[in-house]
């Protein structure tokens, strides 16, 4: 198999949570550090289509606990970003800027994700 394809499959096996699409999706088209709050209203933006105001506690708490314990870590042990728990900061690291093509590619796939993402 070659790197080129081993590359793909490993984004696209990380693509396959809708959270993980949105987070990569959104530090894509920032391309600067973004914080958890951040990151968990876009999922609440994106993934329920409501506003931070209308939403529920429990559902900002189920998608922050979701971030936090499931999707950055898996994102951080494949080295596509750095996270900075005291900051509670999501970084872009080097490989997410090379895997960032085929990553476009897949997010232009995903038709519940408009273009361009944003805050």
């Amino acid at each position: 198999m070659s790197e080129e394809s081993s590359t793909f499959d490993s984004v696209l096996n990380l693509c396959q949570h809708q959270h993980r699409r949105i987070v990569l999706g959104l530090l894509a088209e920032e391309q600067r550090s973004l914080t958890l709050n951040d990151l968990t209203q876009a999922v609440l933006k994106y993934n329920h289509q409501t506003s931070i105001t209308e939403a529920s506690e429990d559902v900002l708490t189920e998608i922050r606990l979701s971030l936090y314990h499931i999707h950055i870590p898996k994102l951080v042990s494949k080295g596509l970003i750095n996270y900075d728990s005291e900051r509670e900061l999501v970084e872009p690291t080097e490989q997410f800027d090379q895997v960032q093509p085929t990553l476009s590619t897949i997010l232009d796939a995903d038709p519940t994700l408009e273009a361009p993402m944003t805050l």
